[in-house]
Formats: structure tokens, sequence, C-alpha cells
């Protein structure tokens, strides 16, 4: 998977809250600690942000999802970077 350059710049500054605002507009500052401190770790360990990854922890603060969720949806996204064909439910 080729890195934008855009994204690359962006990567140098841990600025979630101020790429996706709309995102962050939903939790109290309890929840909003709950998400940014793991994904700050995870910037920390090289992990780039994106949207999907950041709308989906928020999504499992809020309640809006459960574990369950959150981890196929994990799954998924992985597979898409790998290339992984998706189960078929066998």
């Amino acid at each position: 998977m080729k890195t934008h350059p855009r994204e690359m710049v962006m990567a140098e500054k841990f600025d979630i809250e101020e790429r996706w605002p709309e995102l962050f507009e939903k939790l109290d500052p309890s929840q909003r600690d709950q998400v940014v401190q793991p994904l700050a770790g995870a910037w920390h360990e090289g992990w780039i942000p994106n949207r999907e990854d950041v709308e989906d922890l928020i999504d499992l603060v809020r309640g809006a999802i459960d574990g369950e969720e959150y981890m196929r949806r994990g799954r998924k996204a992985a597979e898409r970077q790998v290339g992984t064909p998706p189960e078929t439910g066998r």
C-alpha cells in the first residue's frame, strides 16, 4: 500500500482531533481520553492515523458497537491492507 505524501507529513504530528473534529464532537471528556490515549500510544509506535480506525474506536467507546464488532472491523481492515480474501462464512 502506498502512503500519500500528505499522510507522511500528517504522521509527523499527532493531530487526530484536528483532522476529524466531527468524530470527537460525539464524546464527553472521559470518552475522549479513552480514545486519544491508546491512539497516541499506537502513533508513537509507528501507526499512521486513519479515519476508519479512529471512527471504529470512537464507536466502541460510545457503545455504538460492541467488542466483537470492533474486532470484526479490525480484521476486515487488516485483510484489505494485505489483500487477504474475506472469510466466506463457512
